[in-house]
């Protein structure tokens, strides 16, 4: 049987009515003395005890608990020697071997009047006492807490984790339960409580108390909203804008009332930066907290969440959308909105907006893809021209994956060997003659297989790694031509070589060009480079001496799709140039069975005619049928390139087409 000190049994009451004394000595409905009180009194010294004495059974009644048999005068019972109060010229204290011992008053004391909030529970969960300061916090009488459920006055039961951690907690399968706890007092005010309950020592019972922590909640609400929102905008920031996304693919997955779709709107202002350069970022500021509540408005409506992500970038989170046409209809309405102009400081300003927008399922989306997708989408709308809105488009974002899988591998892959090179003839037109080839880079992909150069020239151009890849191309070019010269010394092979211009700002061409020769042993009048004409022409400073210097090397110079950039003729008597190599656009319009058009055939006239006045051969390329090749050689081109004398082919097939005659 367990025994609880703080608890004011049925038989204390019982003994309190009937006129008999408490387990003090206290008379009939004495009230418990104060602190001072008890310490004027004299103490009822227990006898110190002995380790080896037999201990009472649990559950047995103590000395300081056992109430005096009626009548019985004030001291008797007590040991021999020993006198109910100190006598004259006697120190009162404990005799030698004996210890004080609170008595039990003293510890109800102790619990009435603390200042925590506490009550004693059984191992049922009810109440059984409550003090003053937990009636006070609930705003009730404590008596009338008595008997009540511990986990009802506690709120525990809404939470199913909580009320298994007290249930276990009950049954002494846990040793603490600490909670925090949204309470609501009798008078219907709510506060925040901290709620403990663990089993009381040397009893059968547990103690609950509740500490309000209503102002530190509060102000760590307060600490918060500084910490989860813009101060400019006042609008969420990116920290709680992750944190609700988050929360509502995670509601979306399981909400069976709710769409289980999500859609994002993020947007980011175009020419921003010019507002803040001009006019200032206090003007930029305003400007920003401007366009926040009209996105506010915008999507007020259908509860949207809007945020400020960062700099001049926005976003609005769609829960539960219903489809691509509700993210689209509000795109559009953000845009009208933005166009209206905005008066900030006394000026009148105009912005636009580029919007990415982004809607699919909530089931199996991550915040890092949705927003990954919001980004590359945001920057589709600014790349097709911005002040405009653009879908997702699952294709388009696998080109760009891909894209970007080609980017990273591309130096890699010149260390592995991945590359090959074809060869495509340069057919004399008039004798039909290979008079040289024109090397091509392929890519053997692990992954995607074979790869043309559009594929991944321009990746290489913008990432730098058109230096290496140019490097080995030349190398292998020129090292394939010396092997047909020592194979067909009467039939020598000019082996043509694109160059990026970008080869010769990242590294030093000629250098390189002289090395690779001489380590290859081929004479540098079998060598061609080619140029776009947007490279060549107006090149000025080093790329103009890298060009006379590999010409003076006695290299030949080849400009590549002559006709399609800047057609600079003035530059043709400036630049050491050997061949001009017409754009096959011009070529097009000779096929049979088109209606020729007089016009083409008179600017191809006009440019062969130019050249060779400046001493320039000229190269037809796209050359695919006889009717073609004819109408060229007629008007003076040199040589043509096409599929109708060949396809790009590997090195050993060129071997037999230098010792016959090509078509045509």
């Amino acid at each position: 049987m367990c025994t609880n000190n703080l608890v004011t049994t049925n038989a204390t009451r019982e003994r309190a009515v009937s006129g008999t004394p408490d387990g003090q000595g206290r008379a009939p409905g004495a009230t418990l003395p104060t602190i001072t009180e008890r310490e004027a009194m004299p103490s009822v010294l227990p006898v110190a005890e002995d380790p080896g004495a037999p201990r009472p059974a649990p559950g047995a009644p103590s000395v300081l608990d056992a109430p005096p048999a009626p009548g019985t005068p004030p001291g008797a019972g007590q040991p021999t020697g020993q006198s109910a109060g100190p006598t004259t010229g006697q120190t009162a204290g404990p005799p030698t071997g004996q210890t004080t011992g609170p008595a039990p008053g003293d510890y109800r004391a102790a619990f009435n009047v603390a200042r925590l909030a506490m009550a004693v529970v059984d191992r049922e969960g009810r109440v059984l006492d409550a003090n003053t300061s937990l009636g006070a916090l609930l705003g009730t009488d404590p008596a009338l807490l008595v008997t009540r459920s511990a986990a009802d006055l506690a709120d525990l039961r809404e939470d199913p984790r909580t009320w298994r951690e007290f249930r276990d907690v009950l049954s002494g399968r846990a040793a603490r339960l600490r909670h925090t706890r949204r309470l609501r007092r009798a008078d219907g005010h709510a506060l925040w409580a901290e709620i403990t309950i663990e089993p009381a020592p040397d009893s059968c019972s547990l103690l609950l108390s509740m500490a309000d922590i209503s102002d530190q909640r509060d102000l760590q609400g307060r600490l918060r909203h500084l910490q989860m929102h813009d101060p400019v905008t006042r609008l969420p920031n990116r920290s709680l804008f992750f944190e609700r996304m988050t929360r509502a693919l995670e509601a979306a997955t399981y909400d069976h009332g709710g769409t289980g779709r999500i859609g994002l709107c993020y947007l980011d202002l175009d020419g921003f930066k010019a507002v803040n350069d001009t006019l200032g970022h206090r003007v930029g500021d305003r400007l920003l907290g401007a366009v926040a509540q009209r996105l506010t408005d915008c999507a007020a409506p259908g509860g949207h969440l809007v945020a400020r992500l960062g700099g001049d970038e926005f976003a609005l989170l769609v829960r539960n959308s219903t489809g691509t046409e509700q993210l689209c209809d509000l795109a559009r309405t953000v845009l009208a909105a933005l166009q209206e102009p905005f008066d900030v400081g006394g000026q009148r300003l105009s912005v636009s907006a580029s919007i990415g927008v982004v809607e699919r399922p909530a089931a199996g989306t991550h915040t890092t893809w949705l927003m990954q997708a919001a980004d590359t989408t945001l920057y589709w709308a600014k790349e097709d021209g911005k002040a405009r809105w653009t879908l997702f488009d699952p294709e388009r974002n696998a080109h760009r994956m891909t894209r970007q899988a080609l980017s990273s591998t591309l130096r890699p892959a010149v260390e592995r060997d991945e590359f090959v090179l074809d060869y495509q003839p340069l057919v004399g037109l008039g004798d039909g003659v290979v008079r040289g080839v024109e090397a091509l880079v392929r890519w053997d992909h692990p992954q995607f297989g074979r790869l043309s150069p559009n594929r991944f020239i321009p990746l290489a151009e913008e990432n730098g790694a058109i230096v290496p890849l140019g490097r080995w191309v030349l190398r292998t070019a020129c090292r394939q031509a010396r092997a047909w010269q020592l194979a067909e010394p009467p039939h020598p092979l000019v082996v043509s070589v694109n160059v990026a211009v970008r080869q010769v700002w990242d590294s030093d061409l000629v250098a390189d060009v002289g090395a690779i020769l001489a380590e290859t042993g081929l004479p540098p009048q079998l060598l061609q480079l080619e140029l776009t004409e947007s490279a060549v022409m107006g090149s000025t400073g080093r790329p103009l001496q890298a060009l006379q210097a590999l010409s003076d090397m006695g290299v030949a110079i080849a400009i590549d799709d002559f006709g399609t950039g800047y057609s600079n003729l003035a530059y043709l008597s400036r630049l050491p140039v050997s061949t001009l190599k017409l754009d096959g656009s011009f070529v097009q319009g000779f096929r049979a069975e088109e209606h020729p058009n007089p016009a083409d055939e008179t600017i191809v006239e006009a440019l062969v005619q130019l050249a060779h006045r400046l001493g320039i051969t000229v190269t037809a390329e796209c050359v695919e049928s006889a009717e073609q090749a004819e109408r060229l050689r007629r008007i003076g081109c040199d040589t043509g390139q096409g599929w109708f004398y060949s396809r790009p082919v590997p090195p050993d097939r060129i071997q037999a087409m230098v010792t016959r005659p090509a078509p045509g």
